[in-house]
């Protein structure tokens, strides 16, 4: 399956589709509605992890660049469910825009295989602001020097191995490991998955030696690399990356074709009106488009992007689809 390049082409494509959820025009203009309350961003993954980088990144632009008209935004984390309690948080404030949650590939994800009890589709996608890159990484003593011994281990006793991912099986970390390694012909259904609260968590069992690989984003894994403390094995991204990534080979470049890649953005309740719509992605897009936002997601190991309420809305409609058969052809949950 070309997941990755899947993805892109549906991003690419639905710029241009005739029919929108809403029109182009109707949400290129300014919007009328202004926030005049407190704005509650809740993020759905615990502290620590690329999620949470982004979001509380991503609110402190927005007040940095007084996109809120006057009002204060509280960013609060709410974990558990595999990201149903910060779901259900938009759900109990449907059409009010003042409530915002964080939207990325692993809840879509989470929903295909079964993990996440809600229908993401049942909220408004606003923005996607961060292509993100999934790495296996292991402790620098470690005796996996590349993707072939890990491989080679697996092909030995492919339950040998202990994999940590974040925050439950079956969400897009695992499914960048499970991927790649079914592509190797591995019995990914036997792997040894460990789930941690959080990617920092993760990272935190693996230099503790609890675990012999994590699979996360750069976010979590660049600063132990710089530490010397952790040594990354492979990118799930179709070709190797810039600055800091430019050194880490690719799943492909080790002989292993499978690519994976996830997206970080913006949520809002169902219910909310075109005028609310265009106001948050007219301010995100500002964020998006800003040199602070943009330097802070590529120092993290990742490329900053902008989709807005259009390509967003087409790209979860895609993507839920595209993981349900990923999963099916994985063996990792009832799609």
């Amino acid at each position: 399956m070309q997941a990755h390049i899947n993805r892109r082409q549906s991003l690419g494509l639905i710029a241009g589709a005739s029919l929108a959820p809403m029109g182009w025009e109707a949400l290129a203009q300014d919007s009328s509605w202004k926030p005049t309350e407190m704005i509650r961003y809740v993020i759905g993954v615990a502290p620590g992890g690329s999620v949470d980088l982004y979001a509380r990144g991503i609110k402190q632009m927005l007040e940095s660049q007084q996109r809120l008209h006057g009002q204060t935004m509280l960013a609060e984390n709410k974990p558990g469910a595999a990201g149903l309690l910060g779901l259900q948080q938009l759900q109990r404030n449907r059409g009010n825009a003042h409530h915002l949650g964080t939207f990325h590939t692993g809840s879509i994800a989470g929903q295909a295989t079964g993990m996440l009890k809600a229908d993401m589709r049942e909220f408004v996608p606003v923005a996607m602001m961060v292509e993100e890159t999934s790495l296996v990484a292991v402790r620098a003593d470690s005796p996996l020097r590349n993707v072939q011994d890990l491989v080679a281990r697996l092909q030995r006793d492919v339950s040998s191995v202990s994999f940590a991912v974040a925050p439950v099986r079956g969400l897009n970390t695992h499914l960048a490991i499970a991927k790649p390694l079914k592509v190797a012909g591995l019995a990914v259904d036997k792997l040894t998955v460990v789930p941690f609260r959080s990617s920092g968590d993760s990272m935190v069992a693996l230099l503790g030696g609890n675990v012999d690989v994590v699979s996360a984003t750069g976010p979590t894994v660049m600063p132990q690399v710089q530490a010397g403390k952790v040594r990354v094995l492979a990118s799930a991204s179709p070709q190797r990356g810039t600055g800091l990534m430019a050194a880490v080979p690719t799943w492909r470049e080790q002989g292993v074709a499978a690519d994976y890649i996830s997206y970080n953005g913006v949520l809002l309740p169902g219910g909310v009106d075109a005028e609310q719509i265009r106001f948050w992605e007219n301010a995100l897009r500002q964020v998006a488009e800003s040199a602070a936002w943009q330097a802070m997601v590529e120092k993290s190991g990742n490329r900053p992007m902008f989709k807005g309420y259009v390509d967003s809305h087409r790209y979860l409609e895609a993507e839920l689809s595209e993981t349900r058969a990923l999963v099916t052809a994985l063996g990792l949950g009832a799609a």
